[in-house]
């Protein structure tokens, strides 16, 4: 059963392990699957229909290794490797997709809710020289919630990945359009974009913020925004109807800063890099504000 953190302004409820998605990409460990402020819905499901919601994102979902997953490489074919916070995924053929449907092996997961925080652990197999312990904290706070994590590898190779948070927002349930505006503290780099996704040409790059003409029908991209350099991992989204911003920002600077989004959603994504050796363990967090303007 899903748990709800709540005080006088936030709602937040947090998905089970083994509750609603159970799929192959997203990180199992505190799934938040809705966030509610002040009455005013801050996210919305990954699909515009709403079909089959639980086989795909909503909320604030995070994943580990989008590009290779951890062991993927080494592994034979049917044999297995890691997901991080998912567990052991089978490998049927080359090359790594993040959003194919992989058969599954899960990780051990234990869930700890509190009144005002969730843990969530999540131990994994040792396959091919790979094993890791992740924790996951998620703490409410008076105007937003944080994230915070730990990893330790106990392995006897060394851990390299990335882990981003996938926002699937969509503030009042309203359409992406020019009620929208999403804003970075670093230039935008359009000129050292790898990928750019704007068929209809809705979404505008400005100096450092997004704005949107009319709603995209169409699905927009956009990588990366900081044209590889190192930044400060920060965007806040406003709302100028519904007079409400969300920010998320990172205690670590981002060399990855991606866009994406459709009609009904909007996701900017603050990607961190890991490097972890045998024996050794690393923490982060993330901190998520809403603001009234």
């Amino acid at each position: 059963m899903a748990h709800v953190l709540k005080n006088n302004t936030l709602e937040i409820r947090i998905d089970e392990p083994f509750e609603r998605y159970q799929g192959s990409r997203f990180d199992w460990t505190g799934k938040i699957s809705e966030v509610i402020y002040r009455g005013i819905f801050l996210t919305r499901s990954e699909r515009p229909d709403g079909q089959n919601e639980d086989q795909f994102g909503k909320g604030f979902y995070n994943e580990f290794g989008i590009a290779t997953a951890l062991g993927f490489e080494e592994a034979d074919i049917g044999g297995w490797f890691h997901k991080i916070g998912v567990g052991l995924l089978k490998k049927d053929g080359d090359p790594y997709l993040f959003h194919k449907p992989y058969t599954i092996n899960p990780a051990h997961f234990d869930f700890l809710p509190g009144p005002d925080r969730v843990t969530v652990l999540c131990t994994s197999q040792n396959v091919n020289g790979y094993a890791y312990v992740l924790r996951k904290d998620i703490e409410l706070q008076e105007s937003g919630f944080a994230i915070h994590y730990n990893l330790v590898n106990t392995g006897e190779k060394e851990i390299r990945t990335s882990e981003y948070v996938h926002n699937f927002i969509g503030i009042n349930r309203d359409d992406i359009g020019p009620d929208y505006e999403l804003e970075f503290p670093f230039p935008l780099r359009p000129d050292l974009f790898e990928e750019a996704v704007n068929a209809e040409g809705k979404a505008v790059i400005g100096q450092n913020q997004v704005s949107f003409k009319a709603s995209p029908k169409d699905q927009f991209f956009f990588s990366p925004l900081n044209g590889n350099t190192t930044v400060k991992a920060y965007w806040k989204l406003t709302h100028l109807k519904a007079g409400i911003a969300l920010s998320e920002g990172g205690n670590f600077q981002t060399q990855k800063v991606n866009l994406w989004g459709w009609a009904h959603v909007i996701s900017p994504e603050l990607f961190h890099t890991l490097s972890l050796k045998p024996g050794q363990s690393t923490t982060w967090s993330r901190t998520y504000r809403v603001h009234r303007i």
